[in-house]
């Protein structure tokens, strides 16, 4: 019996999506435009990670970065309209994470 094929595109989404911090990173912007420092701490991820990920994510234009002019100089992040379309996509993940996942015990 012949396998099916992955289509190529689901296989770059999921790539895209299941890097390291990524779906956390976008999560995060959902809230609306924030400070670099503002996703580093809500996330815990290091600023090296994260630089890296915003830089990607803009890249695949899902984040966009504003330089803001003032001193010091401000620049914030938001989701793109291409971003905010993974917004029921993560919204159902998180409810299933609600039914299916053991909470976190430390």
């Amino acid at each position: 019996m012949k396998q099916p094929t992955i289509c190529p595109r689901f296989e770059k989404a999921i790539s895209l999506l299941s890097q390291r911090w990524t779906a956390l990173v976008i999560y995060q912007l959902l809230s609306g435009t924030q400070r670099f420092s503002e996703i580093q701490s809500a996330i815990g991820i290091s600023g090296k990670v994260l630089s890296e990920r915003l830089k990607d994510l803009e890249h695949q234009d899902v984040v966009k970065r504003k330089v803001i002019p003032e001193t010091p100089v401000v620049i914030e992040y938001s989701l793109t309209e291409k971003g905010h379309s993974l917004e029921p996509i993560l919204r159902e993940i998180e409810n299933w994470s609600q039914l299916w996942v053991p909470p976190v015990t430390e």
